[in-house]
Parts: structure tokens; sequence; C-alpha cells
């Protein structure tokens, strides 16, 4: 069976407790399987400067399917103006781990 209903999305946080408040609604709304939180910095135009800040960075493992409220859940959430929401495909998976992805947030395959 193909992944390819299966995505990754990437969110940078400013920081931990918004970060965390944006996982938890996730996983609670079912919109999300999973979803990891590592800290990295950021270098970035902003309002006409460059910018450098800590961020954590929330790696969220989901179906194109979810995509949609997952954004409109982030948006609301989310302090920054303008966040990051990137999805990515994912061409293959264990098959056993995508099923685990689709079972947890109610989507078939």
């Amino acid at each position: 069976m193909s992944a390819d209903d299966l995505i990754l999305v990437q969110c940078a946080a400013g920081n931990r407790d918004n970060a965390a408040a944006i996982a938890e609604a996730l996983i609670e709304q079912r919109l999300a399987a999973c979803v990891q939180m590592t800290p990295i910095e950021s270098w970035y135009r902003w309002e006409g400067a460059v910018q450098h800040a800590p961020e954590l960075m929330l790696t969220i493992k989901t179906v194109r399917s979810r995509f949609e409220a997952l954004c409109r859940t982030v948006t609301a959430l989310h302090e920054y103006d303008v966040p990051e929401i990137v999805a990515v495909p994912i061409i293959d998976a264990l098959p056993a781990y995508a099923d685990w992805v689709r079972e947890t947030v109610g989507a078939e395959g």
C-alpha cells in the first residue's frame, strides 16, 4: 500500500508554551497522529530587518485530508502573525506505521 496520503507538516513556534498548546490541540482533535518538538535557531527577514531567534520546530505527522483543519487550528492558536505551516509528502513508509497514522487521525487509506 502506498503512503502517498501521508504528509509531514512543519511549523515553527517562538516558545514552548505555544508549541505545546498547538501540539496538544492537534492530537486532541485527531488532526495529527504525532507531533515532535525540536529546538532550532532561525534567521529570517521580517518587517524589513534581518531577525535571529530561537524557536521550536513542530514536526507533525498526518494525512492530506486533515491539512485544512490543521491549518485552521494552528492559525487560531499560533502567536505569530504569519505562522510557518508547510506540508511535504511522504512518498513511502513502513506499512504498519502508515496504517497507525491513518487510524489515529481517523482516515482511511
